[in-house]
């Protein structure tokens, strides 16, 4: 996957040239260019930006520059031209996956008030990474293009490592543990040591569905429950109720009805 990024502040993507992407590039699975619209700009002084007609506070990101480094990344980048701001649709892991198909793509990160509406005609699409708003593009630009590249194939060694991410099935990720089994009293639970890996994939199925459905009622509600998951959960609920009723009896009211 090629990416590029049109951007002011190009040494903040120095990001990617560490951990697990940088291997990636290094392996030639991954090309990520920071692009410097400043390069583009025909003043003298390099100035990218101008006060908005109409008037108002701040500085908006003018035309010429913005658009002629498009279309200088576009020669060697065929991708969609992806803008960075808030009149976009939310990204998820969903869109996620949808643009990790693509083979090549470039981001826009905006800067000061906003660009010139006259970019847009230059722009495919628009994302943003929630309702807040950032000083500038590249701070959404590197989470969003992370989630994006991890899913990637080859990136990760191992494709189950995404597969089991939080939101990936639309469920929260389950407990994860590593040595050592007892620490502080606090112990690993007996199943994970147990070997039996049909047993083990129940249990975690079954967490991602209690976590997402205590923390991300949302989340939860939209999910297609499997038979399975509907017996785990019975089962689960079968137990955790005649639990309820032990402790009763012995004066200890804390149990959870849900």
């Amino acid at each position: 996957m090629r990416i590029d990024i049109l951007t002011l502040f190009p040494e903040v993507f120095d990001f990617f040239n560490h951990s697990i992407l940088g291997k990636a590039k290094e392996k030639n699975l991954l090309e990520i260019n920071a692009v410097n619209i400043r390069d583009y700009s025909l003043n003298k002084h390099k100035k990218v930006d101008d006060y908005p007609y109409g008037g108002g506070a701040g500085m908006v990101m003018a035309p010429q520059p913005t658009i002629d480094a498009i279309k200088a990344v576009k020669k060697n980048n065929p991708g969609k031209v992806i803008f960075l701001g808030p009149r976009g649709k939310t990204f998820n892991q969903e869109e996620g996956k949808r643009l990790a198909k693509e083979e090549n793509l470039i981001f826009l990160c905006g800067h000061y008030e906003g660009i010139d509406e006259r970019i847009y005609n230059y722009i495919d699409e628009e994302i943003s990474l929630g309702d807040f708003v950032l000083t500038g593009g590249e701070s959404a630009a590197i989470p969003i293009i992370d989630a994006i590249v991890r899913l990637v194939p080859g990136i990760l060694k191992n494709e189950e490592s995404y597969k089991d991410d939080s939101f990936y099935n639309g469920l929260l990720e389950y407990p994860q543990y590593t040595r050592p089994i007892d620490y502080e009293g606090d112990k690993v639970p007996d199943v994970l040591i147990s070997g039996h890996h049909e047993n083990i994939r129940k249990w975690r199925r079954l967490q991602s569905l209690l976590i997402t459905k205590e923390r991300r009622k949302d989340l939860f509600d939209e999910v297609e429950l499997t038979k399975e998951d509907k017996k785990l959960l019975k089962e689960h609920y079968s137990v955790h109720k005649a639990q309820c009723i032990v402790h009763s009896e012995k004066e200890d009211f804390s149990c959870d009805e849900n």
